[in-house]
């Protein structure tokens, strides 16, 4: 058979837009911190970004944050310019012990890691508070990355930082949590083997912060100019300021001083995250801000050094203590990068899932699955005998609020093959609500379930409103102080007000988030599904 030139080429040109629609940076609807004329404005990342640290190879930044008992865990973000980002992979396939971190963990799991870069390959310390301190290492920031090694057994050891020093040493600075460990506000240098995966049992006391730090926590370990710096957050996550200790010997004495508070700017708690240099010699500083049901929002500061400490930010007020800065001048990495976002839109349309979705605990097989066809299937799943509630239902597909204000819009088709099964659209936190879609006696019905979370869970819910459609449209529109409007549609045209506004609350240690449930009322042999076809983010 034959075919004419012309039909080669439509068929190239078609597959060459492919890639280049594949390779096409994301750029949110709802917020872009790039503003195009070569300036800035903070957050660099309006999403829950807790506890960043930072490092650069070559010309490449590289982010990782907490994630708790979100999975995967540790996600792994990459930047060209330290001010457009994009999520690349996680390094935490699942959390160890997995017959723990099979069930959902609110709080638990992955707390504040550190991110280096050491012969040629990348580190990642973590801690888990309830067993100790890990370490990961890959060749490639995308991974695959190694199984976790403890590196520092015991209760409430967090917040690790590697240093591998010029003589070829190595040590570990660390924090403790008081809830574990029953001592809190101070930091310890301990050292390690030179693979970096045993710690020793020598650890050294630097700082004791109850007389005037408040809390101290997060080191960040470096060494410049023969000094060794920690840098640590202090005064409390909400509140606080960046505390940066120096000494000419790795465990002390070492001095101190405050280099980044609020002042008069709007950045309440500027404080816990990552020293970077770039390639063209500037300093910056990522750092978390508490937006509560928002979660720790990622920031950018201009830093540089005054008689070998560090300043941060602007110092408005001449007291010697930097602020925060709103707009600023972008770093100079010796090019332009394109505008790019990490992704908060999905239309579902490879079989893979994307990168902005996690589970409430280790994914089971039997969960869920992407296909060829466009859609995500969800699974309806009975609940642990555990769980209280949907609260801690472990196969809850969540992503982050990617900004103060925005309207999340999903078109789903409900499979039900049990009476009973449910489905629907969540804002989830300590208090949530959700959209909930029910099969009964061989109808469906949408209502507006809310549950709230104090030791107890409660659950209310209103009136269920007949579906004729197993294709509805469900939407959430937040608005500022994370209030949230629910609405739902058969036709994705006209749109009706179901429930009352709910104001979002933040979970765990993180902000809130928002995705899909699937439920089934018993253990059965078989399960309807959800086929989610898209998850829209717009203004």
């Amino acid at each position: 058979m034959k075919y004419s030139k012309s039909i080669f080429l439509c068929l190239f040109f078609l597959l060459m837009q492919k890639d280049f629609a594949q390779e096409k940076p994301f750029v949110s609807q709802v917020w872009v911190s790039d503003n195009g004329n070569g300036t800035y404005t903070n957050p660099i990342i309006h999403a829950d970004y807790s506890d960043p640290d930072v490092v650069r190879v070559g010309d490449d930044f590289y982010m990782t944050a907490s994630s708790f008992n979100a999975i995967p865990g540790l996600p792994i973000l990459h930047s060209k310019d330290l001010v457009n980002w994009k999520i690349i992979s996680y390094a935490l396939a699942k959390q160890i012990p997995t017959e723990t971190f099979d069930k959902v963990q609110h709080g638990n799991g992955v707390w504040a890691p550190s991110i280096n870069f050491h012969n040629n390959e990348f580190y990642i310390y973590y801690p888990d508070p309830d067993f100790g301190i890990y370490m990961i290492k890959a060749k490639k920031a995308e991974g695959p990355w190694s199984e976790p090694i403890m590196v520092k057994a015991g209760k409430g050891l967090i917040d690790p930082s590697p240093l591998w020093d010029t003589d070829g040493k190595a040590y570990l600075a660390h924090a403790f949590a008081g809830s574990r460990a029953k001592i809190k506000t101070l930091l310890v240098v301990c050292s390690m083997n030179l693979e970096g995966t045993i710690a020793s049992n020598d650890a050294v006391m630097i700082i004791d912060g109850h007389e005037d730090e408040g809390t101290i926590e997060g080191p960040k370990f470096y060494k410049r100019n023969n000094y060794y710096y920690i840098f640590a957050p202090a005064g409390g996550v909400a509140t606080g300021w960046q505390t940066v200790l120096r000494s000419k010997n790795v465990f002390g004495p070492y001095e101190k001083r405050k280099v980044l508070e609020e002042g008069k700017s709007k950045i309440n708690g500027p404080h816990q995250g990552a020293w970077v240099q770039t390639q063209t010699g500037e300093d910056w500083f990522i750092h978390f801000q508490d937006r509560g049901a928002y979660g720790r929002i990622a920031h950018l500061q201009p830093m540089k050094w005054e008689n070998d400490w560090p300043v941060m930010g602007v110092d408005v007020d001449k007291n010697g203590i930097g602020e925060p800065v709103a707009t600023f001048k972008k770093p100079n990495v010796g090019k332009t990068y394109p505008i790019e976002t990490p992704a908060d839109s999905d239309e579902f349309n490879t079989p893979k899932l994307g990168l902005q979705w996690q589970w409430q605990a280790n994914d089971q097989s039997n969960w869920g699955f992407p296909t060829s066809l466009g859609y995500f299937n969800l699974y309806c799943l009975p609940a642990p005998k555990e769980a209280k509630g949907i609260f801690d239902l472990p196969n809850m597909l969540l992503q982050k609020f990617p900004a103060e204000e925005f309207t999340a819009t999903a078109k789903l088709t409900f499979n039900s093959r049990i009476d009973g099964e449910s489905t629907g659209l969540m804002i989830m936190g300590l208090d949530y609500s959700c959209l909930s879609l029910k099969s009964d006696n061989g109808k469906l019905y949408l209502n507006q379930k809310n549950g709230a979370f104090d030791k107890v869970i409660s659950e209310t819910e209103t009136a269920p409103v007949a579906i004729t459609n197993k294709t509805v449209y469900l939407r959430v529109k937040v608005k500022k102080g994370a209030i949230c409007s629910f609405f739902y549609s058969l036709d994705d045209k006209n749109y009706q007000s179901i429930g009352k506004d709910f104001t979002a609350k933040e979970g765990k240690w993180i902000g809130a988030k928002m995705g899909f449930f699937a439920l089934s009322p018993k253990v059965t042999n078989d399960s309807g599904n959800v086929a989610i076809d898209w998850f829209r983010i717009t203004k």
